[in-house]
């Protein structure tokens, strides 16, 4: 946290100097940092970010969803192309800070921010495009701009009053035109009763202008991003929609981006190319494995179990961590091997994730291993930036703190209590439910919990620390 508060903009948030990207992953590494240590000057960092990010023009106050990156400290004017591993991190991020707080507005801008991805990137038949263009009309961000008469004319008489919450100006603030945002409203918290319905209509009314250029490759590793973002606020948020999209996202990436069994990297035009890659096969694992914390199928465990097989089998290097692509049956001048993250996280932090995810749910011994040989290599990799590999990190944080609940149930819906258990955040504890349906499923993929039974007809919860198990306890 210490390298990170070095480089902290104590006035608009983030990190460094323009251009400023939103890397979400570090907000959410600094998120769970403090709470696991105490040190509240890194959850400090992570709020003051997230805040400035959404009172900018970073954020579409209009349509929902932020843009790549800020081009300026402030966060005021974007390049406005907006991307769908951003939106999918974003929404993660602000779900965790919401979970962390209970600050509604959070919550309110991973809705929007999935609400964006939803309805202006998802394909007719399935999955998700890579992101919309920057330029519209040949000019970059006109169809993001408004002026004063233009929300008059749409608005009527409350025209005036939305211009001036989200400083909308006659001398503008981008080219003679506005980029809406918050930074001089001081109630930036607290909007109006109504505004979400003036914006839906200046949406439209932008939607009509003029036309936005989309992207419409599917990419495997950004889809498994998305799957994690939908299954995350679905659990969060005790959303049955968001978990319906979840669950049909996940059959789609099991049916469409599979050629004769094996994954492939992007869907292009209705066709598949490329062979899939370590980022592919690790962010769709790990997106399964959040839709298993939200509707506990064991099918999802299994499946991501195959994954990281995939991943130790063919992208493994003798000296430690993953390369990017797979063993070849022609042999590569030089296999890339990405170790620091990015504007997203890189394979090899979300491989430590995966395996750490991996061994609190089966508490089977390989993927122990292989999160601590993971672990080994990150640290030994990372040297003296070890804030380059955050993402890896959050896998790190619950060492020596990590628990399974295992709740056994003898009805198929959830038992009250236990809904109250997932709603806390609680990075380190991980859940995990049997029922009379999933039972011999959730043995193969967590063999410790085959003798867990109910206990008196009633709903029996084990408390666990890598398969090891205390006597159930009843918390009716």
């Amino acid at each position: 946290a210490g390298l990170y508060a070095r480089s902290f903009d104590t006035r608009w948030g983030g990190f460094g100097h323009a251009p400023k990207f939103p890397t979400p992953h570090n907000l959410i590494f600094l998120l769970r940092y403090a709470r696991r240590t105490g040190e509240s000057q890194a959850g400090a960092m992570a709020e003051q970010t997230l805040e400035s990010m959404y009172r900018g023009g970073l954020f579409d106050h209009v349509g929902g969803g932020f843009a790549r990156y800020s081009t300026d400290e402030m966060w005021l004017v974007p390049h406005f192309e907006k991307m769908l591993y951003d939106n999918a991190l974003l929404a993660l991020a602000y779900t965790e800070a919401w979970q962390d707080g209970h600050m509604a507005l959070w919550r309110t801008v991973a809705e929007d921010t999935l609400d964006y991805c939803l309805r202006e990137l998802k394909a007719a038949d399935g999955g998700f495009f890579c992101g919309q263009d920057a330029d519209s009309g040949g000019d970059e961000g006109a169809y993001y701009l408004f002026t004063p008469d233009e929300v008059k004319q749409i608005l009527g008489d409350e025209g005036g009053h939305f211009c001036e919450c989200y400083d909308i100006t006659p001398e503008g603030n981008f080219h003679g035109k506005s980029i809406p945002n918050l930074l001089l409203n001081t109630r930036w918290a607290f909007l109006p009763e109504g505004y979400d319905g003036f914006c839906e209509r200046l949406r439209i009314y932008r939607e009509e202008r003029m036309t936005l250029g989309t992207d419409t490759k599917i990419l495997t590793a950004w889809n498994g991003l998305m799957l994690m973002a939908l299954s995350r606020v679905a659990r969060a948020f005790s959303d049955r929609r968001y978990l319906m999209e979840a669950e049909e996202l996940a059959g789609f990436m099991a049916v469409s981006l599979q050629e004769n069994g094996a994954l492939m990297a992007r869907l292009c035009e209705g066709e598949l190319k490329y062979a899939a890659q370590l980022d592919d096969y690790a962010f769709y694992a790990l997106g399964l494995l959040e839709l298993y914390s939200a509707d506990f199928d064991p099918a999802h465990i299994l499946r991501a179990e195959e994954l990281a097989e995939n991943i130790r089998e063919r992208f493994a290097d003798e000296d430690g961590g993953y390369f990017r692509t797979a063993i070849a049956a022609e042999k590569l001048l030089i296999r890339p091997k990405e170790i620091f993250d990015g504007a997203m996280p890189s394979g090899n932090s979300a491989a430590a994730v995966l395996f750490d995810r991996l061994f609190r749910l089966t508490g089977k011994e390989p993927w122990r291993a292989a999160a601590e040989d993971q672990r080994s290599f990150i640290s030994r990799s990372a040297g003296q930036y070890p804030a380059g590999c955050c993402y890896a990190l959050t896998a790190m944080l619950t060492d020596g703190a990590s628990r399974e609940l295992v709740c056994v149930t003898p009805e198929e819906t959830l038992p009250e209590t236990l809904k109250a258990v997932i709603s806390r955040y609680a990075p380190e504890l991980t859940v995990l439910v049997k029922t009379p349906a999933n039972a011999a499923e959730l043995a193969a993929a967590a063999p410790y919990t085959v003798d867990m039974q109910p206990k008196d007809g009633k709903p029996a919860y084990y408390v666990c620390t890598g398969g090891s198990c205390a006597l159930p306890v009843d918390m009716g």
